[in-house]
């Protein structure tokens, strides 16, 4: 006890020294409750079992890989929130800036014109605002649909540009089945554009079914009635959600995306088609409007 009381001084002082310390590490933002992310539980018990000290690069070594940070997580959901908020206007121009970010020059994301598509011969329920095959108006300038029972394929021939990309799916491979991850190219390009015979009255599906014949390219697709069009499920053997519950393949025709199927889009001579594989029900490729408002 004498020999404490000759060093209570001593004592004193190393104990606001160490306080000191603590108080700068907590509140210097170095504590692991400050910086965004819980520490695990089995880390603390272990700290406070041994009184071991563990460093802050040892603590987020120690959490599990897939562990979020908790303003990263704030973030992600406050993104998402955002987007399921957004108007159609408001999502038409988000399609149009990451066209812009992407280098996607051309592509369009007007609204389509009742008055315009009406004038060129569709018909809409007054109820619906949609024709038969649930196909909203068009924007003005652009080809309305045409129905192929109605198509009668000509003799003259025409020629075309035809390209199939799936190169979205490199910027989202965390998505990608990886069962398919062996088929995606390393450039994306399933096939370059390469420019084809057509003729008269053939629309683009029946464009990309002959070219994948001819290129030994692997494509399935399925009737749809209700739509009145062949639906691509699959190209190269990647199918919708492969990459995401949103993704799939859709196609542009000279830099726009129709909002109606492949098969009722009747070409016309020197029309460059690229189909595409969309990560994000085709807002990652310019082409969000044609699938839904």
């Amino acid at each position: 006890m004498e020999k404490i009381r000759k060093n209570k001084g001593k004592i004193i002082a190393g104990l606001i020294i160490i306080a000191l310390l603590v108080f700068t590490f907590w509140y210097g933002g170095k504590a692991p409750g400050t910086r965004g992310f819980i520490v695990n539980e089995n880390i603390k018990n272990q700290v406070e079992s041994t009184g071991e000290i563990v460093s802050d690069s040892a603590i987020e070594e120690k959490l599990p890989e897939k562990a979020v940070v908790a303003t990263e997580k704030e973030e992600q959901i406050k993104a998402t929130e955002k987007k399921e908020h957004l108007s159609a206007t408001e999502k038409e121009e988000l399609a149009a800036e990451l066209a812009k970010k992407k280098g996607l020059t051309g592509q369009t994301v007007e609204a389509g014109n009742a008055d315009y598509s009406k004038s060129k011969g569709m018909e809409f329920d007054s109820k619906t605002g949609k024709d038969k095959y649930l196909t909203d108006p068009v924007p003005e300038g652009k080809p309305i649909p045409v129905e192929p029972q109605d198509v009668q394929i000509g003799n003259t021939a025409y020629s075309c540009t035809i390209s199939i990309s799936c190169g979205t799916i490199l910027d989202n491979k965390k998505w990608l089945d990886p069962e398919k991850e062996e088929l995606v190219p390393e450039d994306g390009w399933i096939l370059k554009p390469v420019k084809v015979t057509f003729y008269e009255g053939e629309s683009v599906f029946n464009v990309l079914l002959r070219t994948c014949k001819q290129k030994k390219i692997h494509m399935e697709y399925r009737d749809t009635p209700i739509y009145n069009s062949a639906y691509i499920e699959g190209i190269h053997n990647l199918y919708e959600f492969d990459c995401g519950e949103l993704s799939g393949w859709m196609y542009s025709v000279d830099g726009w995306f129709p909002n109606y199927g492949c098969s009722r889009y009747q070409l016309k001579d020197g029309e460059v088609i690229k189909w595409v594989y969309t990560c994000d029900l085709g807002y990652d490729v310019g082409g969000g409007w044609a699938v839904g408002k």
